[in-house]
């Protein structure tokens, strides 16, 4: 077992070595300017879409199976989990405030990226023989690159649907009966027994359950969790220009060790904040166009603008308040990394409450990962043997849930973390040889547009 985990490890540290962090960045900067910077441009566009896309427009009712507005937060239910609580304190704690300053790159370029990763999944989409609307990276692969390509969608299928166990769902669920065991002391098996019966009541329901699920409570948490983080930073408020000043400082010029911090380089900056970036808010990694395949829309480049604003909420907004608050309070130089570091950022503000509140958010931030995961593994594991295979898929799904809060996951997060790179790669090939047809349909939709 060292043996094969030495192995994984070095595969892992390949995989997300600086040709992955190079390509993720050259990807989404290579489309923002192809796409003359119009995801930063019509991000109010993307809004009022959005709020118009909260039900299908008349006549494309048949056109898929959720609302625009349920499919970004379907994706989003993905998205914001553990990375914008964990994955922000663990940036931190590794690659000092600098690292914050490299996620907001990677955020700002992954708009670009997500935005093509939406339109290419509408345009490529298929529609399978139970009727409902199919997509994401293996299907623009598949019909957008042709049958010669059609090995290297095969490649991410599998990528996602085994990785999909990893960080969609045993790693969610260990993190939720972690951090309610230590909050609350009720076992880990209990929490395990009580989210599987939660998801497996939402999953019974198939992709219109997840979306009505995901449109009701995505947006209460993150209103809840962002009120929450002001609060603080208001409590905070005379540490935050000094926060911010060592965000721009340190990107550039690392940090020194103090106190419990051992002290970054400029790399280790980038490695993290641009790693646990991606970790956040999936840009690049082909996931979250399996959610926006099936949004009833006929227009690719609507549903891309509203795809877009998946990464600028997760993390220009979620992220970066979170990040704030752990640096503001001073607890990043405590030596405490994780969901431990952002806990005691909260609670230095909001002495006994503010653990309480991050190990209540993680939980649901969590649960909601859960069940938008298991719609891409599904989709994935459909992609390579059918739809019969979805159902022994979902049962699988669920009965790992309560496996993952009992046992320990250093093993599984490593293949995660692996296998969700390897992800990433097809995914980003795929986006840079179509980037052609992106661009094209972009521009003859802002044309029509400006033509009435």
């Amino acid at each position: 077992m060292e043996t094969l985990t030495s192995i994984i490890g070095e595969i892992n540290s390949i995989v997300w070595g600086p040709m992955m962090l190079v390509l993720i960045l050259g990807v989404g900067l290579f489309l923002m300017l192809g796409l003359r910077l119009m995801p930063i441009l019509k991000l109010g566009t993307g809004f009022s879409l959005l709020w118009k896309g909260r039900t299908s427009e008349q006549g494309e009712e048949k056109e898929g199976e959720i609302s625009p507005f349920q499919a970004l937060m379907t994706a989003l239910s993905a998205t914001v989990g553990t990375g914008n609580i964990a994955g922000v304190a663990t940036a931190v704690f590794l690659g000092g405030p600098g690292a914050l300053f490299w996620m907001w790159c990677t955020a700002l370029v992954g708009m670009a990226t997500k935005y093509s990763e939406a339109v290419l999944a509408v345009k490529y989409r298929e529609v399978d023989e139970e009727g409902n609307h199919v997509g994401g990276p293996m299907y623009y692969i598949k019909n957008g690159l042709g049958n010669k390509w059609a090995w290297l969608g095969t490649v991410f299928a599998v990528f996602a649907a085994v990785a999909a166990f990893g960080i969609g769902n045993t790693v969610q669920s260990n993190s939720v009966a972690d951090v309610i065991h230590a909050n609350f002391s009720i076992p880990t098996w209990v929490t395990g027994v009580v989210l599987m019966v939660l998801v497996g009541l939402v999953l019974i329901g198939g992709i219109k359950r997840i979306g009505n699920v995901a449109g009701s409570l995505v947006p209460i948490m993150a209103i809840a969790y962002l009120t929450a983080g002001l609060i603080v930073l208001g409590i905070n408020s005379e540490a935050i220009p000094a926060a911010l000043d060592m965000v721009f400082t340190h990107a550039f010029t690392g940090t020194a060790a103090e106190g419990g911090f051992a002290g970054a380089a400029v790399w280790m900056a980038i490695r993290f904040g641009v790693a646990r970036g991606v970790f956040s808010n999936e840009a690049g990694l082909g996931s979250a166009p399996i959610a926006h395949a099936a949004a009833q829309t006929k227009s690719p480049v609507r549903q891309g603008l509203v795809a877009m604003l998946g990464t600028f909420i997760d993390t220009l907004i979620i992220c970066s308040i979170t990040g704030l608050v752990i640096i503001t309070s001073g607890e990043w130089t405590s030596g405490v990394s994780g969901a431990a570091l952002t806990s005691a950022a909260f609670a230095s503000a909001l002495p006994g409450l503010g653990n309480y509140l991050i190990a209540i958010s993680l939980a649901i931030f969590a649960f909601t990962t859960i069940i938008g995961w298991s719609f891409y593994g599904e989709r994935s594991i459909e992609y390579l043997f059918g739809v019969k295979a979805v159902k022994p898929y979902r049962v699988l799904w669920i009965l790992a849930v309560p496996l993952g809060a009992v046992v320990s996951l250093d093993f599984i997060w490593l293949v995660a973390d692996t296998l969700n790179a390897m992800m990433a790669i097809p995914n980003l090939i795929a986006l840079a040889l179509l980037s052609p047809i992106v661009f094209k349909l972009t521009r003859e939709f802002f044309d029509n547009k400006e033509n009435g």
